[in-house]
């Protein structure tokens, strides 16, 4: 891809897949360590440490774009690095259970300053729409990358080194990303005309998001990936070991078939984009994870292998429609929000979308226990009322503005 020529984003995108590995690396960590701590009150750890995660980064994400609105960006991001490497070499030397939790909240308000960050400095370094598409596409292979390699390359390490460095090579990660972003030049934040004050700074993108006609259609679209993605994601361990009886090895290629329709789908969104509107694609992608979130409760009537092949195909085309549907929204954002107000909107977006999944996450878990099939159902209708309140709030006719301001060329 054309976008990797560019020696700014080339750096920072290893930035990003160095610092995915480390998240990964420490997801699995984590996890070992809630069962050092609590033994077989570990899953009630892990459940209480990704909620912290969902709101660190609904709380935290707005106000840090107000705090840092006049900060270099490239400042703002290796800070937040520097944060997490510090936190991660803390959670190896925790005694008690109420240390991670505090620990993990640190660790997941700098990754809302971080993340947020990356996402509003790329239609800055990449002007031309084509290679802002394809970073966009990056970004969400590397993603899906570290959703499929993190765990093996934990489990290699755990061959070699105890459990407790897995944090250490998070930090090695961390530290790596610093470096990097250090290195490119990114200048200073978009200036803003008149001064504002903080709390008007705080609401900033969450009010120029419903101003928007298509910024007030991904509110909805986010609740719509939020649904069929939190089933999948909490659901898969249980239709491979509750439903068909397998192991361990048939949940990864559960997690392998969606990682595997999410790469496919980003690998050739770039050419889609070129040549259909984001609302055509964004929309089907939302439409298609609808139809085969509902799929999974018919394919798991079906017994032995044959129905865990169609919970696989099923599976892929959630992953294929997740990525149609949300990986376009930074294309939006840049479309529609001045340059100046880019950050703010990247945050506020960042905070909501995280909010339907603090949403859709436990409400999967607690359907899940009265029936996979039925959960499956009921997540998929709560998609489809979010499609059809997509497609009524997004103007099939929106006007038409250059994807990024000054396009080079």
């Amino acid at each position: 891809m054309s976008a990797l020529t560019n020696r700014t984003y080339g750096r920072l995108f290893i930035a990003q897949v160095v610092s995915l590995v480390g998240t990964g690396l420490a997801t699995v960590a984590l996890g070992l360590l809630a069962y050092d701590l609590a033994g077989a009150g570990s899953a009630l750890v892990l459940g209480t440490v990704f909620a912290i995660k969902m709101a660190a980064y609904v709380a935290v994400a707005p106000v840090a774009a107000a705090v840092t609105h006049a900060a270099p960006p490239r400042v703002v991001m290796v800070a937040a690095d520097l944060v997490r490497v510090v936190v991660v070499l803390g959670l190896p030397l925790v005694s008690a259970v109420w240390q991670v939790y505090v620990l993990v909240l640190a660790m997941q308000a700098a990754s809302a300053v971080h993340t947020p960050t990356y996402q509003a400095v790329l239609p800055r370094v990449l002007r031309d729409p084509r290679r802002y598409t394809q970073a966009l596409s990056l970004s969400r292979l590397a993603e899906d990358l570290e959703m499929v390699l993190s765990p093996l390359l934990a489990a290699a390490l755990l061959l070699l080194v105890p459990s407790s460095d897995l944090f250490v090579g998070t930090a090695i990660c961390f530290a790596v990303s610093a470096a990097l972003v250090s290195r490119v030049t990114l200048g200073r934040a978009p200036v803003e005309d008149e001064p504002q004050p903080f709390g008007v700074r705080v609401r900033r993108g969450v009010e120029l998001i419903v101003r928007s006609p298509a910024l007030r259609a991904v509110l909805a679209l986010n609740l719509a990936v939020a649904a069929g993605g939190a089933y999948v994601l909490v659901q898969y361990v249980l239709i491979a070991r509750e439903a068909y009886g397998r192991g361990d090895g048939t949940a990864a290629l559960l997690m392998a078939a969606l990682g595997a329709g999410s790469i496919t789908v980003a690998t050739l969104l770039p050419r889609a984009l070129d040549a259909l509107p984001e609302r055509a694609v964004m929309l089907g992608g939302a439409g298609l994870l609808t139809v085969a979130t509902a799929g999974v409760a018919t394919a798991l009537t079906v017994p032995g292998t044959g129905g865990l092949v169609l919970v696989g195909a099923m599976f892929a085309l959630v992953g294929a429609g997740w990525a149609a549907a949300e990986t376009p929204v930074g294309r939006i954002i840049a479309r529609t929000t001045p340059e100046r107000d880019q950050p703010a909107v990247f945050a506020a977006q960042f905070s909501l979308s995280h909010a339907c999944w603090l949403v859709t996450y436990p409400l999967a878990g607690w359907l899940g226990e009265r029936g996979l099939g039925s959960a499956a159902l009921v997540l998929a209708a709560v998609s489809a009322a979010a499609v059809a309140a997509t497609a009524a709030l997004w103007p099939r006719r929106a006007p038409r503005r250059p994807l990024v301001a000054d396009v080079a060329g």
